[in-house]
């Protein structure tokens, strides 16, 4: 069975359009009212009268990642087999859903994600200072999640199997805006297979509650702990393979040579004399010795994309 989770906060005047455009191949809807000042999830239950609409209700304000979660737990109790997230204030078209989760009913994904930059054409409704916001961050989110394949991170229609989520540590997942890439990183601790779907940029008269301002200063931190956090995952805690060793001796030959030319160049102006050729050589022989492994490394991680559904696995 197919579920739909609609995250709902102030999107009342927006939700019982997207309701009335998903079609008869899901079965179960939930919406999700996070604690909404419009009241949506009441507004839902008094003015749609589609069975198939669960609505559930969190006591509290827990942000899109948080009403996102509360959806997929309902589902997975449900004994739902994909959950598709669709956004309540209607940039999304529910018409897209069986192209969507086509790839994950024929076991060739795990996780399908919109991707508004797949065409040129797609992009002409999007204002241009957001297409530069998300080009930058779609580069950090293939560093940090290592979905280096993968374009626009921060896209909310998104379907999963839930194959791959009873695998997510849901409890530890990001409960805010950074909920889809922290989406990601967390995939790839589980090597699942994620794909991008083509969909077009919609901008209506909707209201954002994204703050740009708690981005700025949040998401940078955010992204570098997924970083950091998934090398040590893939290539220290679940394996050590080449792509390991090409990082460790990046990291000792750099190290080698900042500290050995840094001690060097020191000495030389307390002395004021010159370090020598071969001082010089041997401080910076293993500097570019390290990028190189840098560089191979990087080569490796790009490389390292997971190519086997979860699902096959199970099998």
């Amino acid at each position: 069975m197919i579920a739909v989770i609609i995250p709902s906060f102030n999107v009342k005047d927006q939700i019982l359009g997207v309701l009335s455009g998903i079609g008869p191949e899901v079965g179960r809807i939930y919406v999700v009212d996070d604690a909404c000042p419009q009241g949506t999830g009441k507004f839902v239950k008094e003015n749609c009268a589609d069975p198939r609409v669960d609505v559930l209700f969190n006591p509290k304000n827990l942000g899109v990642g948080g009403a996102v979660i509360t959806g997929y737990k309902k589902a997975l109790e449900d004994g739902c087999r994909i959950m598709v997230k669709l956004d309540g204030d209607g940039q999304m078209a529910p018409s897209l859903i069986p192209k969507m989760i086509d790839p994950i009913v024929r076991h060739a994904a795990d996780y399908v994600k919109g991707n508004r930059f797949y065409d040129l054409y797609f992009l002409r409704k999007m204002p241009a200072i957001r297409r530069f916001g998300n080009s930058m961050v779609s580069f950090i989110s293939k560093m940090s999640s290592g979905y280096w394949n993968i374009m626009d991170p921060a896209n909310g229609f998104t379907a999963i199997s839930a194959s791959a989520l009873k695998y997510l540590p849901l409890e530890k997942i990001d409960r805010g805006f950074f909920f889809e890439s922290d989406m990601l990183f967390r995939l790839n601790t589980i090597r699942a297979v994620v794909w991008d779907f083509p969909i077009p940029a919609e901008y209506g008269d909707e209201k954002s509650n994204v703050r740009i301002y708690k981005i700025l200063f949040q998401f940078p931190f955010k992204y570098l702990n997924c970083l950091f956090k998934r090398i040590f995952y893939t290539y220290f805690l679940r394996d050590f393979n080449i792509g390991s060793l090409e990082l460790v001796l990046a990291f000792l030959f750099f190290s080698f040579g900042f500290i050995f030319g840094g001690i060097h160049w020191i000495e030389s102006i307390k002395s004021l004399h010159p370090a020598t050729a071969g001082t010089v050589l041997l401080a910076g022989l293993p500097v570019i010795l390290g990028f190189q492994s840098f560089l191979a490394f990087l080569h490796y991680d790009v490389a390292n994309i997971p190519e086997k559904v979860i699902t096959d696995i199970e099998a």
